[in-house]
């Protein structure tokens, strides 16, 4: 973490200075209505993950007006989503939160598997273990906390901005009209849920994170479409007294008769989390499972978990639910209809399934990374509206995989296991559901998405892969797998990928050549040559990393590395005292291994990897390559003005 570029101050370093004087970015004066103001740059409409995630990017613009408004009260305190992978653990901490996330929540290390005996099949047993997350999937863990907390972080960086966002609760989405000949094309109605009373604001863009029932999608007449599994689960977090073995490791438990049980324990050391299959749903007994009480649902999980008992002290949230998995056609008010888009939706609002893959709110956050960047790019005038046109393009073909893989890991977790003694009933065999969780491990991850390329129906801020052989572990359309480094500046081991903040900025890596002549000329021309990008996309005035970040990457020890002879895009001056950043340059070697190994990176080549500001690998390029790295960055961000 920079900080004192542009003077010192005292107090916090995590809490933005609030630039003096603040103005709105075309200059006009707030007009505050009862709650917040009445013309805005982006208005966000639910208070879920996702909607504070995209919160927290924006606030991270001062000269960007952003609203978020929630029909609930306050903030969510307890219960719902509770999972959280390791790619967005990643994100996390490029928004300056992954110390404290992982600091309070539980680390989920390896998953048990529990199925009927063979000598007795009315008690379980264990049948394995596996480690949950592969060695090397990630430099972060799976993590377990509770969604409420994960609000908070995000609340948190809110309020630690330049813009000191925070929201406006008791204010309910009531429809929306869209003008596109206006500056601020769409008119939003709100409605004070204690008063009644209505106001509008007019914003640039509205985004609807309004979960499942989203007033804002059925606005601009888009539908969720789908299926019910026509299967219920109970889900309680309890604080329980129980002779379980494994009740402080993930298990997936199948009973004989009484269904199956997904455990996971949480933050805390004591509270766990229990998905208790409550079987088959239908009209006639729908009613009757919804309201099932949690001393009903614990009596369920004693018989699935028999010969062990599970005495529930306390439960603190606790919910019935039937799996259902829906999927919006696309995630703005414009795909597929010959106009721009000015309304989105992210999260639930595009898409709904099953809790037990621990996907919903990574996805509904990824959802939001993805949109924030983009509108930022263009509220800033880097990047043309066009831009906004791949947000739907890109996340609609992610949900699509989530909703695949949730309705066969759902229907595995509910199918009653096999019995090796009367195998016409069918069923699951503990073993293939151990191997098919291990298999999807990469997905569980959350690491397994890859934007396509425009050869395959994807979006031109995926290149093609021409030479990705220069870079063989940073997959193009992929999340950038960050890898061990050592700053030659002041020789601390870190990781490549924790240079990327929730900044808006585009990063290019530069894995210097053997002899390091491609490497110094690619500096050389990127920082002196009027056809760069950097010096074609970087408004005047602006630092010269504002926009387009280089780091460079050598493969010397960092002991034999003197800065001063690096070229000087490695040690740039910046902000008002033209101070010098010494933290661009990274020795390839540490005592993991060497990046360049780690990565499959060309040694005798080397290469430039581009990484988008929501950290995914846009191209690999040769280093000498200035026709590519000029032209990908042409269809991108527009030149400056």
């Amino acid at each position: 973490m920079q900080y004192y570029l542009d003077g010192f101050f005292p107090g916090d370093p995590a809490v933005a200075p609030v630039p003096e004087p603040y103005a709105a970015p075309d200059g006009a004066a707030a007009a505050p209505s009862a709650h917040g103001p009445d013309e805005v740059d982006v208005l966000i409409v639910g208070c879920g993950p996702a909607g504070l995630l995209l919160a927290a990017q924006l606030a991270r613009f001062p000269k960007i007006r952003t609203r978020i408004v929630e029909r609930k009260p306050g903030p969510l305190e307890l219960g719902q989503a509770d999972g959280i992978a390791c790619r967005t653990v990643e994100m996390f901490e490029a928004f300056d939160l992954g110390d404290q996330l992982l600091r309070e929540s539980y680390w989920v290390n390896e998953t048990s598997f529990w199925r009927p005996s063979q000598a007795d099949r009315h008690r379980i047993e264990r049948t394995g273990r596996v480690q949950d997350v592969e060695d090397g999937l990630s430099e972060f863990p799976h993590v377990i906390v509770n969604q409420a907390r994960i609000h908070d972080y995000l609340l948190g960086s809110m309020r630690r901005s330049a813009t000191r966002l925070e929201p406006d609760y008791g204010l309910e989405f009531a429809g929306l009209a869209v003008d596109r000949g206006r500056e601020r094309p769409v008119t939003a109605t709100l409605r004070d849920v204690g008063t009644g009373a209505v106001s509008e604001v007019r914003a640039r863009y509205v985004v609807g994170c309004d979960g499942a029932r989203s007033g804002v999608r059925s606005a601009i007449g888009r539908e969720l479409s789908g299926d019910r599994a026509h299967h219920a689960w109970g889900v309680m977090d309890i604080l329980a007294v129980t002779d379980f073995p494994d009740i402080r490791l993930k298990a997936a438990i199948q009973s004989s008769e009484r269904g199956s049980i997904l455990l996971i324990p949480r933050e805390g050391g004591y509270l766990v989390r229990l998905y208790v299959d409550l079987g088959v749903v239908d009209e006639r007994n729908r009613d009757g499972v919804r309201a099932m009480t949690p001393e009903q649902v614990a009596a369920v999980a004693n018989d699935v978990l028999h010969p062990y008992t599970l005495d529930v002290k306390e439960v603190a949230w606790f919910s019935v639910y039937e799996v259902a998995q829906r999927l919006t056609d696309a995630f703005d008010d414009a795909a597929g209809r010959g106009t721009d888009p000015r309304v989105f939706i992210a999260g639930d609002a595009c898409h709904t399934h099953s809790a037990k893959a621990g996907q919903g709110m990574n996805v509904s956050m990824q959802d939001a990374f993805n949109l924030g960047w983009k509108l930022a790019a263009v509220l800033r005038g880097l990047a043309g509206p066009e831009l906004l046109e791949t947000y739907s393009a890109e996340r609609q073909p992610v949900a699509q995989e989530l909703i695949d893989f949730d309705r066969e890991w759902s229907a595995m977790l509910a199918a009653p296991p096999r019995d090796p003694e009367r195998p016409e009933l069918g069923g699951v065999d503990p073993a293939e559901l151990r191997d098919y969780f291990v298999r999807a491990g990469r997905y569980t991850a959350g690491v397994a998405t890859r934007y396509r390329p425009p050869s395959d129906g994807g979006t031109r801020l995926t290149g093609e892969p021409a030479h990705q052989a220069l870079a063989s572990g940073f997959g193009i359309g992929t999340r950038f797998h960050s890898v061990p480094v050592t700053r030659i500046g002041d020789a601390l081991r870190t990781e490549l990928g924790h240079a990327a903040r929730a900044d808006g900025r585009w990063r290019v890596h530069l894995f210097a050549d053997a002899g390091r002549e491609r490497f110094d000329a690619a500096c050389e021309w990127l920082a002196s040559d009027p056809a760069s990008p950097i010096l074609r996309h970087t408004p005047g005035g602006w630092d010269i990393d504002a926009v387009i970040d280089i780091r460079g990457v050598v493969q010397d020890p960092h002991r034999e590395v003197e800065l001063g002879d690096l070229p000087e895009l490695m040690r740039p001056s910046k902000g008002r005292y033209g101070l010098i950043d010494t933290e661009k340059a990274f020795s390839a070697l540490t005592r993991e291994g060497d990046a360049y190994d780690l990565r499959g990176v060309d040694r005798e080549r080397g290469t430039a990897v581009i990484v988008r500001p929501d950290q995914y690998v846009a191209h690999v390029l040769p280093l000498d390559d200035r026709d590519g790295l000029a032209g990908f960055f042409a269809g991108a961000l527009l030149p400056a003005g």
